[in-house]
Formats: structure tokens, C-alpha cells, sequence
């Protein structure tokens, strides 16, 4: 069991983790003990470790009910703007760690938990990941929400509280099994479920057009019904709320028109309607033009502006009387922030409640919509942009298809107008691709209905008015804007690395926590022996943490003192692990070849979930876990190389991983990444980063100095000069380069999987022959780059140096500072680290000592 802290290094501890009171841990044991006895039913002789996972995070819900229902009454009283953040993911991870670093619980709890003689990190180890998320756009979301609050901001995100997250992936044989991810089964102590505010969502029937006005009829109803998840920001006494939807079927579902004996089966076919929140879609950066995804993302949109009109036409707390009718005043009091395409049909929705419901003129209610709406872009890549095919659209959405080709009409009439005669710009900018199967073009109606539209880094967002999106550019530039992402410091610096958080706190204070850009005063110790060996220490002792959870789990004996090399995102050809495999397979064939030269030894360590319909994806997880098993299993390498494929990548182990990093992968091809957050983790957590000029890392390497990060490979010129010139081929690279041939002939020759020769067939022929990423054209710049970072890590002064150059380089990659410019030039409200009053918890304290 871990003792919690002693006095001396409490002392050193109090800012970061709060105070331990004996008032507090005393009160903390007896709320403890009564969820223990009242909510569980449990005594000590029976309770389980999961009883107590629950006691413990109930009480700590405890601490945020007064907070929220404060916050919300405060929002109520004050009627400020109200930011929506509508996404299709939300990848919250676990959620009791978090609350206790918002609300400054952290040691009180450690001392209550100590002194029950139960262990705290056991306790937070029962805890489900809510995993409804991929990767990069759900986890942004999630930061998204931390800063929101922590900037006391009245903001809401607005999802799908699905039954099913992203899959549990399991290795067997080598090979990646999804695993339905149900973690829903033992229940969910964060959520609120709010049966009151539940509101019917149409889909199906047809349109009646009368003089009076458009009518959506003989339309099947799904209800939508709200859970509630409070978010706490950090220790300003505001908690918002993240609000996820869950389909029901209605009471009378399918009864009206039963027959005889239909009755049960009637009853049974409620599971069809209650299916739309059933699962996530488990794609990455890939459209699946599927119905029921549709129906998702009509599901959210629909339920959630209902939500945000009501509370539109309220205005005081509790009160159901209507008080404001002037649809004018909408976009001065709330925002909508679309995350990426998937819930564009809130453009539509919102200009059928305005004009078929609230009967307002069209060209009013279009001017509301855009003022209203606003549009974050995710990607480039054309496989991942969706276009909803117009058949799937009549059927579903009768009534939104006939909005969408009038916005679509009068536009390309503004368009006609501006140049006039230019038909080829009216087919590319036309909301409706032409062709054997007509299709809506989401991205082109989000651009259209939304007053700004942002990439998510510098790069990204000229590459998207440089190709992508030039002609609306063009059209009208004073609508493109770039936010480059950010990740929140309470996650991924406090909660999931105390020891560096409390190192940098006592050398600059702890203020670094809500103001990232602290981090600078950092530079004043970079020749500071004590800080450096500080520096050095913590990663020592997160690194020897995570060996320990990987012997436990891989059964690999772990070198400690090897540079631990991490490539964990999702698995992706544009994120090029194949490019890594090479690295991989040219470092061994090297040691093979002089065994008894000094070897900088590595641990490399890459993880990541393939799209269960991503067959290449798989085929790389394949030979990763092919490579392992030949190089962790060859005596002349002994533990100068290890391979490790990390099963089952997700938030609560990226918290555990990326403190032990040492190096940090990023090596997409320049111009395919949008932005990438994880390299900010790292780059935060003190490793130092191996990377393109693509995504934030040009920032990163801004910031830092490109000197203090391994920048490597063609940049965006090159690839397109590669593209407009001989384009590129790939067995120019193999025939002139001898190690890429080699490992190339081993792969394709079965040296890594001698049962199954032919096993990497395709992959081997995907490199060669049809390869978009380019894979070849930057692997000898990469091995170069990746022999410096060898060098510099037999230098262990001169590398963490360059890691502390990289932690005070990252107070821009600070969520809060991503949405502060959100706020500013996009939504057009004002953030504060004002603290609000904390509630009055005497109400509190009278019911408990009634008990």
C-alpha cells in the first residue's frame, strides 16, 4: 500500500496537490463511509475494491454538486453568452483523479483513503475510461472542456453518451481483436441522468408545402434523454456541464399500428430506434457514408438545439416562462462551435427551427445562422471528408435536403454574381458534387453557414486556403482563421506528472498551472546543476515506473537506462509507423553487424488502435509485433534494442506513458497532419521530439528552437515540388539506398515472419508500388536524424538541457490559450480567472449531521 506523503515532502507538495486538513480528512472518512453504507449497501466485511472506488468517488462528487448547481444559477443571474461545443466525440478518460486536482483535494483524499487502510491509486485503477473518443478530435474536445471552465466560460459540450466506446484492443498471436469497450456495466457515478429535459428527434416521413408555411410529417420520434457530467474547472469554483444524449424509444413506439399478437415483437423492435446511440463509429480520419452514422449526427444536432432555443428564451434560473422572443439577439448570446463536419446538419436544423417553426423570413433567419454558427477543420485528407450521398439524405432528412439546395441556390447565385460566366468555380464551390450518385459536401456547407471556419495549426490552415478551401478563400477571406490546438496542463502536466509539476513549482511558483507561458522563467535555471539533475530525476523515476507496469504486463525485462522511444497515436499510413518499422529493422541489422560496438540502447514502444475495417493498418500492427518477436528474442541484442507493441493505447495509459518518454515520434508526412497534440504531451513531459515540419510541430520547433528538436525529411515545398515534377518512386530509393533494400528484402523474404514468408506481401508491395506517404523519400534523412539523437543521449547534461528548453517552449500549446483566442475572435466573449463565491455548504453540512 502507498503511504501517502510525509510532512517534509507535504510541505514541498501542499500547492500542487492541496491541503490535507485534519478537518478535511476527517469529513472526507465519514462521507466515505456513508456512501459505503447509504448508496452501496455495503459494509467492510463485504464491500469489494469497486464498492470503494465508488464511496470514494461519490464523496467526491459531493464537492462538485454545490459548485454546479452555484455555477449554473450564476450564469442564470448574469445571462452571459453561452459558448456550445458540439462534437460527435468526447474522450474524457477517467474522471476522479481530474476532480480531486481541480478541486484541490488530492492530499486530503491520499491522507482519508491512507487512513481507512485502502490505497488510493488501487482504488483509481476500478475507474472505466470514458472512451468516446478516436483519438486527437475527441481528446481536444476534452481539453477543450478543462480550459472552458477553468477560464469561466458558459460553455456546454453537447454529444453522445454512447453505450459502446472506442473498442478494447487485445493482441492475440500478434494481431489486433477489438473487444467491446461496456463501460456502462457497473454504472457511471459522474453522470446525471435528466429524464425532464428529454426531447423528441424526428427522422423519415416527407414534406407538406402550404401557403402557410413547410410541415415535417408522418416522421418516426426517437427521444433523445440528457445525461449529465459535471466539469469542474480549476479551483475557480465554476463547474459546467458536459451534456451527452441517449436514444429512447418512445412509450408508444410502433404500438399505434400493431396487429394482432404484434405486441411483443412491437416491443422488441424499441432496440432499433434506442441503437443510434448504441456505439461509436471507431474511424479515424476515414468517412463511412453510413445510415445510422447520419442518423447520429442529425440525433446530436437536433436534441441539442432544442436545448440551447429553450434556454435561448429563458432567462432566469428554474423558470419555464418564455422572456425572450427576439430571434435577433441569438448569435449576441450564443455561439455554436461545430468539431469538424460531423455535426454540420446544425446548420440546416437551426434554419428549419427559425424558419418552419419560429416563421421567421428566410434571409433573417440565414443572417441568425451564420452569425451564430462557426466551423473547426480537422483534416485534408479527402478520405476522411464526408459527403453524404442525396438518396441516404431524401430518405432520412427529407425536410433538410430541400434547406440544403436552397442555401445552396441562392449561394451559388452570390457566387454567379461575384464571377460571373466562371461555371468551373460554381461546380467546385457548389454544395452538391455532381455525378452518378449526387452527394451534399459537408465541409462546403459548414464553410458556407458559419461566420469562421479554422484549421488547427499555422500550417494547416494555409495549406486548407492554399488547396482545400481556396475558392471560399477567396470568396470571402475575412472568415478563415487559425487555432492552433492545446492540451490541458492540469491532465497532462499535474495529475499525470506530480513530480515534474512540484519541480517547476519550486523554482517559479505554481501560477504556471493557468498561465502555461511561465514555463519561459524556466530558461533562468538552464545552466543550473541542482535543476538539471531535478530534471533528470523525475524522468529516471518515471521511467523505472513504467518498466514496472510493462514487466507486469509484457513479461519483458526492461532496460531503464535505454532511451525510451515512443510512437503512440492512432495506427495510420500518413502517420508513417512504417517509416519507424524501417528505423526499427536498419537499428538492429546494425548492432547484428557490429555487435561489439557502443550502442546507444533504446526501448521502442509504439501503440495505437487500427479501424477495425482497416485491413492495412492491421497488416502494420502485424509486423510491428513481427519485428518484436525477432528482436526481443535475439541474444547478440541483448537489451541494447527492444520492440514493444503497447496493447490497447488510450488516455489513462498515455498519462502513464508519456512521463517516461525520452523521445517523442511525430513523422508524418509534411502536410497530412493537421496538428497532432500528442507531440505536445511529450514535448511538456520532457521528451524531446523527432519530427517533420508538419502539424504544431513547426510551432514546437518555433517556440523551443528548432535546434532543440530533431527536424527531419522533406517539408510541405518539397512534397509538392516532389508531386508537380517526377513524382515520386519508390524503387529509385530502394535501389540506391543498400539498408533500406536490405531491411525491405527481410520483410519481403519472411526473416520476421519465417512460418508465413509471403505474410507482409502487401505491405511490401503497398512501400514499392502505391505508396501516398512517401515513405522511401524520407527514411535516410530520418536514420541521419535519428543518429544525432543517439549521439546527444550519450550526453546526458547537454540532453536535458534541450529538454528544459522544450518544457519552457510549451506555454503556447497551453489549452487555455487555444481557447482564449476561440473566445476573443471567434465567439466574441471575454475569458476571466476570476474565481466565483464558493456555494454556501452549510445546507450541506445541516442534512449530513441530520443523519
Amino acid at each position: 500500500m502507498s503511504k501517502p506523503l510525509s510532512d517534509h515532502d507535504r510541505k514541498k507538495q501542499i500547492s500542487v496537490r492541496g491541503l490535507a486538513g485534519p478537518e478535511n480528512v476527517a469529513e472526507l472518512k465519514v462521507a466515505f463511509n456513508r456512501h459505503l453504507h447509504f448508496t452501496l449497501v455495503k459494509d467492510r466485511n463485504v464491500a469489494t475494491k469497486r464498492d470503494y472506488y465508488f464511496a470514494l468517488a461519490n464523496t467526491v462528487r459531493d464537492h462538485l454538486v454545490g459548485r454546479w448547481i452555484r455555477t449554473q444559477q450564476y450564469y442564470y443571474e448574469k445571462d452571459p453568452k453561452r459558448v456550445y461545443y458540439i462534437s460527435l466525440e468526447f474522450y474524457m478518460g477517467r474522471t476522479l483523479q481530474n476532480t480531486m486536482v481541480n478541486l484541490a483535494l488530492e492530499n486530503a483524499c491520499d491522507e482519508a483513503i491512507y487512513q481507512l487502510g485502502l490505497d488510493m491509486e488501487e482504488l483509481e485503477d476500478m475507474e472505466e475510461d470514458a472512451g468516446l473518443g478516436n483519438g486527437g478530435l475527441g481528446r481536444l474536445a476534452a481539453c477543450f472542456l478543462d480550459s472552458m471552465a477553468s477560464l469561466g466560460l458558459a460553455a456546454y459540450g453537447y454529444g453522445i453518451r454512447y453505450e459502446f466506446g472506442i473498442f478494447n484492443q487485445k493482441i492475440v498471436n500478434g494481431w489486433q481483436v477489438e473487444e467491446a469497450d461496456d463501460w456502462l456495466r457497473y454504472g457511471n457515478p459522474w453522470e446525471k441522468a435528466r429524464p425532464e429535459y428529454m426531447r423528441p428527434v424526428k427522422f423519415y416521413g416527407r414534406t407538406e408545402h402550404s401557403p402557410s408555411g413547410v410541415k415535417w410529417v408522418d416522421a418516426q420520434v426517437v427521444l433523445a434523454l440528457p445525461y449529465d457530467t459535471p466539469i469542474p474547472g480549476y479551483r475557480n469554483n465554476i463547474v459546467n456541464t458536459m451534456r451527452l444524449w441517449s436514444a429512447k424509444a418512445p412509450c408508444d413506439f410502433n404500438l399505434k399500428d400493431f396487429n394482432v399478437g404484434g405486441y411483443i415483437q412491437a416491443v422488441l423492435d424499441r432496440n432499433l430506434c434506442e441503437n443510434i446511440s448504441r456505439v461509436l463509429y471507431p474511424n479515424d480520419n476515414f468517412f463511412e457514408g453510413k445510415e445510422l452514422r447520419l442518423k447520429q449526427e442529425y440525433f446530436v444536432v437536433a436534441a441539442t438545439l432544442q436545448d440551447i432555443i429553450r434556454r435561448f428564451k429563458v432567462s432566469k434560473f428554474g423558470s419555464r416562462e418564455i422572456a425572450r422572443t427576439d430571434f435577433n439577439e441569438l448569435p449576441n448570446k450564443v455561439a455554436i462551435q461545430l468539431n469538424d463536419t460531423h455535426p454540420a446538419m446544425a446548420i440546416p436544423e437551426l434554419m428549419r427551427v427559425l424558419v418552419d417553426e419560429e416563421k421567421l423570413d428566410w434571409d433573417v433567419a440565414w443572417n441568425i445562422c451564420t452569425r451564430t454558427c462557426a466551423y473547426t477543420n480537422h483534416t485534408v485528407l479527402p478520405e476522411a471528408l464526408e459527403r453524404w450521398p442525396i438518396d441516404l439524405f431524401h430518405h432520412l432528412l427529407p425536410r433538410h435536403l430541400e434547406i440544403i439546395f436552397e442555401i445552396n441556390r441562392r449561394f451559388l447565385e452570390f457566387v454567379a454574381s461575384k464571377y460571373p460566366g466562371d461555371s468551373d468555380r460554381l461546380a467546385r464551390m457548389s454544395l452538391i458534387e455532381e455525378g452518378p450518385c449526387k452527394k451534399v459536401n459537408m465541409a462546403h456547407l459548414c464553410i458556407v453557414g458559419s461566420h469562421a471556419v479554422n484549421g488547427v495549426a499555422r500550417i494547416h490552415s494555409e495549406i486548407l486556403i492554399a488547396t482545400l478551401f481556396k475558392d471560399f478563400y477567396e470568396l470571402e477571406p475575412h472568415k478563415f482563421q487559425n487555432k492552433t490546438n492545446g492540451i490541458t496542463p492540469r491532465r497532462w502536466l499535474v495529475m499525470c506528472n506530480p513530480g515534474l509539476a512540484e519541480v517547476i513549482a519550486e523554482r517559479i511558483g505554481e501560477d504556471f498551472v493557468r498561465d502555461l507561458d511561465q514555463l519561459k522563467k524556466l530558461l533562468k535555471f538552464i545552466n543550473d546543476d541542482a535543476f538539471i539533475r531535478d530534471i533528470a530525476k523525475i524522468k529516471q523515476e518515471n521511467k523505472l515506473k513504467f518498466a514496472v507496469h510493462l514487466e507486469e504486463h509484457y513479461k519483458v525485462k526492461i532496460n531503464p537506462q535505454s532511451m525510451f522511444d515512443f510512437q503512440v497515436k492512432r495506427i495510420h499510413e500518413y502517420k508513417r509507423q512504417l517509416l519507424n518499422c524501417l528505423h526499427m529493422i536498419t537499428y538492429y541489422n546494425r548492432i547484428k553487424k557490429e555487435p561489439n560496438k557502443h550502442w546507444t540502447p533504446r526501448t521502442i514502444m509504439v501503440g495505437g488502435k487500427a479501424a477495425p475495417g482497416y485491413h492495412t493498418a492491421k497488416m502494420i500492427i502485424r509486423l510491428i509485433t513481427a519485428i518484436g518477436e525477432v528482436v526481443n528474442n535475439d541474444p547478440v541484442i541483448g537489451d541494447r534494442l527492444k520492440v514493444l507493441f503497447l496493447e490497447n493505447y488510450r488516455v489513462t495509459l498515455a498519462e502513464k506513458a508519456i512521463p517516461s518518454a525520452d523521445l517523442s515520434e511525430q513523422i508524418s508526412t509534411a502536410g497530412t497532419e493537421a496538428s497532432g497534440t500528442g507531440n505536445m504531451k511529450f514535448m511538456l513531459n520532457g521528451a524531446l521530439t523527432i519530427g517533420t515540419m508538419d502539424g504544431a510541430n513547426v510551432e514546437m520547433a518555433e517556440e523551443a528552437g528548432e535546434e532543440n528538436l530533431f527536424i527531419f525529411g522533406m517539408r510541405v515545398e518539397d512534397v509538392d515540388a516532389m508531386d508537380a515534377g517526377k513524382g515520386y518512386h519508390a524503387t529509385e530509393y530502394y535501389n540506391r539506398i543498400p539498408e533500406l533494400k536490405q531491411a525491405m528484402d527481410q520483410i519481403a523474404g519472411g526473416f520476421f515472419s519465417p512460418k508465413q514468408p509471403d505474410l507482409f506481401k502487401e505491405l511490401v508491395d503497398l512501400l514499392m508500388h502505391h505508396d501516398r506517404f512517401k515513405v522511401f523519400a524520407d527514411y535516410e534523412s530520418y536514420i541521419k536524424c535519428q543518429e544525432k539523437v543517439n549521439e546527444l543521449y550519450k550526453k546526458p547534461k547537454e540532453w536535458t538541457k534541450k529538454v528544459i528548453h522544450n518544457i519552457a517552449g510549451c506555454g503556447k500549446f497551453s489549452s487555455d490559450r487555444t481557447i482564449s483566442q476561440y473566445a476573443r475572435e471567434i465567439w466574441g466573449v471575454e475569458p476571466s480567472l476570476e474565481k466565483i463565491p464558493a456555494p454556501d455548504d452549510s445546507l450541506l453540512k445541516v442534512s449530513l449531521s441530520a443523519l
